[in-house]
């Protein structure tokens, strides 16, 4: 019998889902201004969502249970996952890596044989979410994010593309990290339990992931390759002339230095934090290579993940037994369309408790959480990031839950076209 505080936590859960699609009325409401506007603008955060309606649980479970329990809760979840994206946030989108994948994407753009303006797009679409298997995918998601916004999303207006953009860039972001076992926060929940490792994940999902990819990429560079051609979307030639002196290579170098520590140190919080202290000094050091660090923004996104954390620690009681009852055909869209309301690392850890389970069935449980992890801000660790570095951009500096669900359905359909391909288990 589920206790008092897991149907309050399942309430409170719900109504940070329902504030998250509410963030526009609150941005439209904070630039109006007024006497509060400070309070509009606050909840209109969505990276502050899910936080605060933790500390509202928290407070009451200090109330109901005592100080020592509450305490004694917190101490039991694990906010690794909000402590590593965090620091590859800051670390990811400083100005030496990003140069470093810029030289990378112009370079695998000069081999298409396209043109130049619609090759690079495609390019930042596709390679970069698939680099987020081996760089992880919250790395993946800043650097694509960053390159967006500074060479496509720079100019106002354009709503339609931009939403259309960050709609593919969350599925591909979502897909792209399972070609290993290590780099989608939901395979690295189940990997060990399942005993999945990089070769079955390569074989098993890579191809279909990789494969659904870049159909969602090119689909979206044909679309959009009139404007991408014309120069309506897209850099503007006189502001790369502008650009600052690039970064020597001996920095670039040791940038990518912590960023390959960061990554190797994933499941170390002590590890890559020390790593964190060390580049900011460095970067500190050299502020001349440097754009600002994303130290704010790197912070909200953690809050926003940890306040997921929380919540999600009472969520259990409904998860799994909603799971578990599933067949696997079921279960694929069962779990596709619970990731968009919940975390889906956090459905795959619940999924992997349940014994007695098929092959299919676990091979089901994880295609649907990735394939849903592109259709809201909640369903994927990283997409909080991005939401961040992108949301500036967009009419009243807010994205619409809505639009980005309707942006993100055509992709995910791909992708779930390609993982329910006929397959014997």
């Amino acid at each position: 019998m589920p206790s008092f505080l897991e149907y309050l936590a399942t309430a409170l859960f719900a109504i940070a889902v329902i504030h998250t699609f509410s963030v526009p009325v609150f941005a439209r409401l904070a630039n109006r201004g007024g006497p509060h506007a400070g309070l509009w603008h606050l909840l209109s955060e969505v990276e502050a969502v899910f936080g605060v309606w933790a500390c509202v649980l928290l407070v009451f479970m200090a109330l109901v249970s005592g100080v020592g329990d509450t305490v004694n809760y917190i101490d039991t979840r694990n906010f690794t996952e909000p402590a590593f994206v965090f620091v590859i946030m800051v670390v990811a989108a400083s100005r030496p890596i990003l140069e470093l994948v810029n030289a990378i994407v112009r370079m695998l753009a000069k081999v298409l044989p396209i043109r130049n303006e619609l090759a690079m797009f495609f390019v930042t679409m596709a390679f970069v979410p698939l680099a987020g298997s081996f760089i992880t995918e919250p790395a993946a998601m800043t650097l694509a994010a960053l390159l967006l916004r500074d060479a496509y999303f720079r100019q106002p207006g354009q709503a339609g593309f931009k939403y259309m953009t960050l709609g593919v860039l969350f599925v591909n972001v979502s897909i792209g990290g399972v070609l290993t076992a290590y780099a989608a926060p939901p395979v690295l929940m189940v990997a060990q339990t399942f005993g999945w490792d990089t070769l079955y994940m390569a074989t098993h999902f890579g191809w279909r992931a990789a494969a659904a990819v870049v159909i969602n990429a090119g689909v979206l560079t044909f679309v959009c390759r009139k404007h991408l051609l014309d120069g309506t979307i897209g850099r503007n030639p006189d502001t790369d002339a502008a650009a600052r002196a690039p970064v020597p290579f001996i920095v670039i170098a040791i940038h990518t230095v912590f960023l390959v520590g960061v990554v190797l140190s994933a499941h170390h919080p002590i590890v890559f934090l020390g790593f964190l202290m060390l580049f900011i000094g460095y970067a500190h050091a050299y502020q001349r290579h440097q754009n600002p660090l994303l130290i704010r923004e790197g912070l909200m996104v953690g809050f926003f993940l940890a306040g997921l954390v929380v919540l999600g620690g009472l969520q259990k009681w409904w998860l799994q037994e909603l799971l578990a009852g599933l067949s696997p055909v079921v279960l694929y869209w069962g779990a596709t369309a619970l990731t968009a309301v919940t975390d889906n690392a956090a459905l795959t850890y619940l999924g992997s408790l349940v014994e007695g389970t098929s092959e299919a069935w676990r091979y089901m449980l994880v295609a649907g959480a990735v394939t849903g992890g592109g259709l809201t801000v909640i369903a994927n660790a990283p997409n909080p990031a991005g939401f961040s570095i992108l949301k500036g951009t967009f009419p009243d500096g807010a994205i619409s839950p809505l639009k980005l669900l309707v942006a993100a359905t055509l992709p995910t359909l791909v992708a779930a076209g390609m993982f329910m391909l006929p397959k014997t288990f």
